[in-house]
């Protein structure tokens, strides 16, 4: 064992009693500068995968196959992968700076509320409306177990229902109170290795099934071509595939919790430090990158999926539909296997959004509440606390709403204007902080820099349909 895994492990061990919001001379850390060794500090883009591949992959990427056939599978691999240079960007500056996503919004005038912006304000409208769509994920990971496990009832009955909501509620809660990066980090990769398995080896062997695909099939969908009446589909596909503004802004809390910022140190203006940050810039590059694929891949296989199977027959099930409607078409052709795969596939992909919904969510919470004046950030006592009593009630809410609302149309329609405009808002705030605050040398390749301005383009009219089609103003067909 080397001396720099001696010393990481050392780390790690101290990691509960250490403020990796605080930066301190004491605990930098030599980047590692081989791929191997960075492989060994990767997690923060896997608790990220986690998040983003849940019910918006499995069930809306999926319709998305079923309505388009594979003509658009090409658009999977562009959505995912224009998206990631901005998240690469914000989290740049937050390894350099030491500050998470929300502190840097709150420097893009004009200051509303202590130290809030208009994009924390808007922050807090989007999340507001998120209350129903996390709700909708808890549902979808209390069918898949309803289905599997039909306790007090037949499978998605409501005493059925309610007993997995209150024992997934249980499970999460005693989890993550303790308010441990750790533990979210182990739980997401242990997630998203069983949906990766599961999700690709169900794709893969359509092939051998009634629903069989061929070559042909696949390279018709990636022909970069968006045919006639489809063009709302491709919008739609490119808005919720890959990383969304609200998982950029959560990518920066993890970086910091993993300790990218901390290693690299304050910064103290010396080359040593500069040559710090550059290294551990490169392992968070790295864990983008890892993330990147997992999400590409396992999208591609819910399209594939949607479009192999739905696609030829028609079917467009909704929400929770999918789940039954998939796991009965893959008991129908590949048997009980095919079924129980599906169905743990499922699972993982909606428990593990649970659990990195309830993780972050609290933490953002908990630091815009400073932002807004209410307490000291840098109260590591206060902070904890807080955290842990929004990581109880927040889960409980979402659930209640899961079981109680019936017609949210009002707040869908907020939460699609403030969506929409915060994906704008963010690309404002990651120009910002990079023409003010970040280094020239750390924005002198021309090749990200391209990419970035790219991808804001693309992003910013991604904002601009998202608040017309709220409206229901139409563009394309």
């Amino acid at each position: 064992m080397t001396a720099q895994n001696i010393d990481r492990d050392d780390r790690a061990g101290a990691d509960a009693a250490v403020d990796p919001y605080h930066l301190d001379p004491k605990d930098v850390l030599e980047p590692p500068t081989t791929f191997a060794g960075k492989l060994k500090y990767l997690g923060p883009g896997l608790v990220i995968s986690a998040a983003v591949i849940g019910s918006g992959e499995l069930i809306t990427t999926t319709a998305l196959g079923a309505k388009a056939g594979f003509v658009l599978l090409w658009l999977v691999i562009i959505s995912t992968a224009v998206k990631v240079w901005v998240q690469l960007e914000l989290a740049q500056w937050t390894i350099l700076s030491g500050k998470p996503a929300l502190e840097g919004y709150g420097h893009v005038g004009p200051r509303l509320i202590g130290r809030a912006g208009w994009i924390n304000l808007l922050w807090i409208l989007m999340d507001f409306a998120k209350v129903l769509q996390r709700g909708g994920i808890i549902g979808g990971a209390v069918a898949a177990l309803s289905i599997m496990l039909p306790v007090f009832g037949e499978p998605l009955s409501t005493p059925s229902l309610v007993f997995w909501t209150v024992v997934s509620l249980a499970v999460v809660i005693a989890l993550l109170v303790t308010n441990r990066y750790s533990i979210v980090e182990k739980f997401s990769v242990g997630a998203v290795i069983i949906f990766t398995v599961s999700t690709v080896g169900l794709a893969v062997s359509l092939p051998f099934t009634d629903f069989a695909y061929t070559s042909a099939d696949v390279m018709s969908g990636l022909t970069f071509a968006i045919p006639a009446g489809t063009l709302g589909f491709a919008v739609a596909m490119f808005g919720i595939t890959g990383v969304g503004a609200d998982e950029m802004t959560t990518y920066t809390y993890w970086c910091l919790e993993k300790g990218y910022a901390r290693y690299t140190g304050p910064n103290d203006g010396t080359a040593e430090r500069a040559r710090r940050a550059r290294g551990w810039i490169s392992v968070m590059r790295t864990d983008v990158l890892v993330s990147w694929i997992v999400s590409t891949v396992c999208t591609m296989s819910f399209y594939v999926i949607g479009a192999a199977i739905l696609h030829p027959q028609n079917l467009v099930p909704e929400g929770n539909d999918m789940i039954t409607t998939l796991s009965s078409m893959y008991s129908s052709t590949m048997g009980e296997a095919g079924h129980w795969i599906f169905l743990i596939g499922a699972f993982a992909v909606l428990f593990s959004t649970f659990i990195a919904s309830t993780a972050s969510v609290p933490r953002l919470w908990t630091n815009t509440v400073s932002i807004l004046g209410l307490f000291e950030w840098e109260n590591t006592l206060t902070r904890g606390r807080i955290i842990r009593v929004l990581t109880v009630v927040f889960p409980i809410i979402w659930a209640l709403s899961y079981l109680i609302i019936q017609s949210p149309v009002i707040m869908v329609q907020i939460g699609g204007v403030a969506s929409g405009v915060f994906l704008v808002a963010v690309v404002i705030a990651v120009w910002y902080l990079r023409s003010r605050e970040v280094p020239a040398e750390f924005k002198s390749n021309h090749f990200f820099t391209v990419m970035l301005v790219f991808a804001s383009l693309a992003i910013g009219l991604l904002g601009i349909y998202t608040v017309f089609e709220t409206f229901g103003i139409e563009i394309g067909a």
